[in-house]
């Protein structure tokens, strides 16, 4: 986490600035994704050394060195929803190849209605086999989310007080039994709002009632306090669609009685299922709530490949003139978020079509479970632009350089007929540095 957030801020301010057209001018959005290159290879990047001797501890000069990524640092996901849930086992197959061979970074459902249709039994097992498959195949997951007015559990009591202690006793719950598994959560969903009567008040009318008579931030922070405990090594965020001054206020009071501040990470809602955000857009909400001096995750991104609008009557198809559209557009935005020096990930919805959000035809593959070009074209630069696999020689101190992506690496180094391997991570602001002994 960057101890120093305000000077990320400054840093891409300076490269936009000399970006511009007209001095003292607001870059264009021709002039914001211009600099988006610049801007990837100053924040996503990082030099590094490798340096190789012998038993003695004397360089090696000419000794090959193979370097090849991992894992990105930056957290590339998608929800993970139908994960065990399609309808046959060549579905699911598929489904999971193309999820582990593009993504790193997975968010399981936890919603309470179905969560935990039945008091006192929540659905652990089952999550925790998904949570399994993620780390076997190098997938940091999150869980989503501890605490929101989305739905009343059909069992959920009258009494107001009883409710609060069930919401508390549901957090303590998850984050303990579930650690070591997922250790990332969105604690709190979407408090900006939460009374909202079109839909809270009407959906879960018993919660809603509990966190107004709690009150709008004191619910809040106890949920904070609640996940702390349980976790006290976890990444707790905050989450909302909202992305104006409201949630900035909300942010804002989310501070114990210390001043400290309760969440690690703010999470922005980002589905465009009308119009997609344009450059300015999406840099001016990145720098807004950049201020906080904590990554931004972007949670929850969609953009639609067929007709575009809001809860359209299925049958809701993809179509190949929405598929580009789709796939141009999440290019662009993925390198402006990718480029900006807050954002730490970026999280889609959903990765198929079959029963995705509102039936929407969002997902990076079609409902039969093959990729859209959104998912080929993300895969060039997730696997490949911003990809690194290289190959470099010692000189004649035994030192071999290169400049990588963030992330985590596999090692090889080849001198006189032997071969040494190992693992390492390539972090930024950090002296990258790796000795390797060939004996």
């Amino acid at each position: 986490m960057n101890r120093f957030p305000f000077l990320a801020v400054l840093t891409a301010a300076v490269l936009l600035t000399a970006a511009r057209s007209t001095p003292g001018a607001e870059p264009s959005d021709e002039e914001l994704f211009a600099g988006a290159d610049a801007r990837i290879e100053k924040h996503r990047k990082a030099d590094a050394v490798v340096v190789v001797i012998d038993r003695d501890g004397k360089p090696v000069p000419g000794a090959k060195v193979a370097v090849e990524q991992t894992r990105h640092a930056f957290l590339f996901g998608s929800n993970i929803f139908q994960w065990g849930e399609l309808p046959n086992d060549q579905l699911q197959t598929a489904y999971r190849k193309h999820f582990a061979e593009l993504l790193n970074f997975a968010t399981l459902p936890f919603y309470w209605t179905s969560y935990e249709g039945e008091k006192g039994k929540p659905r652990h097992e089952p999550t925790e086999q998904v949570a399994r498959w993620c780390k076997e195949h190098n997938i940091i997951t999150k869980g989503h989310p501890l605490a929101w007015n989305m739905g009343d559990p059909r069992w959920l009591p009258d009494n107001l007080e009883e409710i609060r202690r069930l919401q508390m006793a549901r957090i303590d719950d998850c984050v303990t039994r579930l650690h070591g598994l997922i250790d990332r959560w969105d604690v709190v969903n979407e408090a900006t709002h939460f009374d909202r009567p079109d839909f809270a008040e009407r959906r879960a009318p018993k919660h809603t009632a509990m966190w107004k008579k709690v009150g709008q931030i004191e619910f809040t922070r106890e949920c904070f306090v609640h996940a702390r405990k349980a976790g006290p090594q976890a990444t707790l965020l905050i989450n909302d669609y909202r992305t104006d001054p409201a949630y900035e206020r909300v942010i804002e009071k989310l501070v114990d009685a210390e001043g400290k501040r309760m969440y690690d990470v703010i999470g922005i809602q980002s589905h465009m299922h009308g119009s997609t955000w344009n450059n300015r857009k999406i840099w001016d909400v990145c720098q807004r709530f950049a201020r906080f001096g904590v990554p931004l995750h972007f949670t929850e991104t969609t953009i639609l490949s067929g007709e575009r609008g809001w809860q359209r009557k299925p049958p809701w198809p993809s179509t190949p003139e929405g598929e580009a559209w789709q796939a141009k557009e999440a290019v662009r935005i993925y390198t402006m978020l990718f480029s900006h020096p807050s954002v730490e990930a970026l999280t889609w919805w959903d990765f198929c079509d079959h029963y995705a959000w509102q039936k929407a035809p969002a997902g990076f593959l079609r409902k039969d479970m093959t990729p859209k070009p959104m998912y080929e074209e993300l895969k060039k630069l997730i696997k490949g632009k911003w990809w690194t696999k290289t190959s470099v020689q010692t000189d004649r101190n035994g030192e071999a350089k290169f400049r990588g992506v963030l992330g985590d690496y596999e090692l090889g180094v080849t001198a006189d007929g032997k071969k040494v391997t190992g693992k390492f991570t390539l972090v930024k602001k950090t002296p990258n540095r790796w000795v390797v002994k060939v004996e």
